[in-house]
Formats: C-alpha cells, structure tokens, sequence
C-alpha cells in the first residue's frame, strides 16, 4: 500500500521514517508523555511505534510524520490510530517540544479529519484523551469536536471528544 503525503500551508504529512523513531522516543522516554500513552523506555517505545506505523499496511490509515514545508524539519505526528481493543479509529497527535504552540498539531490533525473524510466516507472520528491532559481536550474543541458524555475510551474516565466530519470535503 502507499502512503498518501498531505500538505497544509505550513506542513508536510508523510509515511512514517525510521529516523522519526528518535523523536517518538525522546517524547515517550519524558513527563510529557504521562497523559497521553504513559511513559515507557525505548524498547517499549519502539514496540508501540512500530505498530502504529504497522495499522498503516492492516488497516488502511495511521500515524503521518509531519514536517515543515520551509525546512523539513519534523515536528510530530498526527494520525488516525486504532489498536486491536480500541472502540474504533481515533485521531491523535503528539508534537516535539520545540514545535509547541505553534499550531502545528491543529493544523495536521484538520488535514487528517478532511483526508479521512475523502477517503474513507466516514462521518465521524473521536480523539480518546486522558482527563488530565487538558491540551489536548481544548486542542479535541477548538477543532470543531464536542464531548461525548457516551463515548467509549480506552480507559475508565477518558474524555472522547467527537468529530462530525460531514461538513468537510
């Protein structure tokens, strides 16, 4: 399967590279990481990454590493995720600190929603967000999402934030 390469004024949305690992690793190995997937040492990492870059060739979609146009210096990911477990495919993203209120997560996670829409006809994506992590939560609203008192997380007390993608593409 190939996968698509997105762009956006400022960003670049491309296959997954084995140097991204690094990132994905110095992020996971940080406190930042505690609200989104926790914490966890590089082989862990590396097992978690690699199947997410995996749903890639399963299942049709997965995560982008992102990179900006200017430099082609990576600044994160953003993709659609969804694990065997998992109530459905839930749009995430992480950004590298130095790429931090920038917009950039926004940005990449709009192109994903309208992507998805096109490509797959769905009328909606969730993000499965830690009660703690309010960046993410108000990152899940200012893209348009609302919470889901009823929606399914992967952990008790997850916010699941709901997109309704028909207005899109």
């Amino acid at each position: 399967m190939s996968i698509p390469t997105l762009h956006t004024d400022r960003l670049t949305l491309r296959a997954p590279k084995l140097e991204d690992f690094e990132h994905w690793a110095a992020f996971f190995a940080s406190p930042r990481a505690v609200h989104e997937r926790g914490m966890m040492e590089r082989a862990a990492a590396w097992r978690v990454w690699a199947s997410d870059v995996g749903i890639w060739t399963l299942r049709g979609y997965g995560p982008f590493g992102v990179e900006r146009r200017d430099s082609g210096a990576y600044v994160g990911e953003v993709g659609i995720y969804e694990p065997d477990g998992y109530p459905g495919p839930e749009l995430g993203w992480f950004v590298i600190p130095e790429a931090e209120g920038k917009g950039y997560a926004a940005e990449a996670a709009r192109a994903v929603m309208i992507w998805a829409r096109r490509n797959f006809g769905w009328d909606h994506l969730t993000n499965i967000i830690d009660p703690d992590n309010a960046r993410s939560i108000a990152l899940g609203l200012r893209l348009g999402g609302v919470i889901d008192p009823d929606g399914i997380g992967e952990d008790p007390g997850d916010v699941v934030i709901a997109h309704d993608l028909r207005g899109l593409a």
